[in-house]
């Protein structure tokens, strides 16, 4: 099956080296561009891809009130926040609001490749140099209220999908997680899946912040290894 891709970046420059890595597969394709938050969206509208691709910084609307709104008026068109090392704190509230995850800017091909193939298929991308970063960031200033209600939703899973949630969330792949917990993949995807069902949530990205703000993890516990 083709993976229909969308652009969004003010830069032209930017979006013509996306469109040519990406073209390159034979199972992705790229239907169109854009070169602001605006015209992302009436282009997804038009569109409706599978996946999109969107830099922060654009003008008329910023690519973060853009993903905010796709995320929430497209369900079926998965999210991927094109970013630097220097926008932590803008991002933030791009986690909350559930997009699919974060590629830096500087990424080599094949891990832009890898992307779009990761969140079509339904995955999240938790790149530890983006999204731990960002999570922390903004972890380090809680809301008193949103930590107990999540505290609270906490209690609904299990002792080993916690163990899982946690262990997502301190950055480490399925593989890494069966392997510190003794379990097959499959078991790992199993109970991720659960986890996802009980607390209402649709991405991993979505859990790791959820993890996050329920205190289960805390900036700074993030594996090392």
């Amino acid at each position: 099956m083709t993976i229909s891709v969308a652009l969004a970046d003010d830069e032209a420059m930017v979006r013509v080296g996306l469109r040519m890595v990406l073209s390159g597969e034979p199972d992705i394709e790229v239907v169109g561009e854009a070169s602001d938050g605006i015209e992302a969206l009436a282009l997804v509208a038009r569109t409706r891809p599978d996946v999109v691709l969107i830099d922060v910084r654009m003008p008329r609307m910023d690519g973060l009130e853009a993903a905010r709104r796709l995320v929430r008026d497209n369900p079926d068109s998965k999210v991927i926040v094109l970013t630097t090392f220097d926008e932590d704190e803008h991002v933030a509230a791009a986690l909350r609001a559930g997009v699919s995850g974060f590629l830096l800017k500087i990424a080599p091909p094949e891990h832009l490749i890898e992307a779009v193939r990761t969140v079509a298929a339904g995955g999240g991308l938790l790149h530890p140099a983006v999204t731990l970063r960002v999570i922390a960031a903004f972890a380090g200033q809680p809301d008193p209220t949103r930590t107990t209600s999540r505290a609270a939703e906490l209690e609904s899973l299990t002792s080993r999908e916690t163990d899982v949630l946690k262990l997502l969330a301190q950055g480490l792949t399925n593989t890494q997680i069966a392997a510190r917990l003794y379990l097959g993949e499959a078991t790992v995807k199993t109970h991720l899946s659960r986890v996802l069902m009980k607390l209402n949530l649709t991405t991993r990205v979505q859990a790791v912040v959820f993890a996050y703000e329920s205190g289960l993890v805390r900036p700074g516990e993030h594996d090392r290894a």
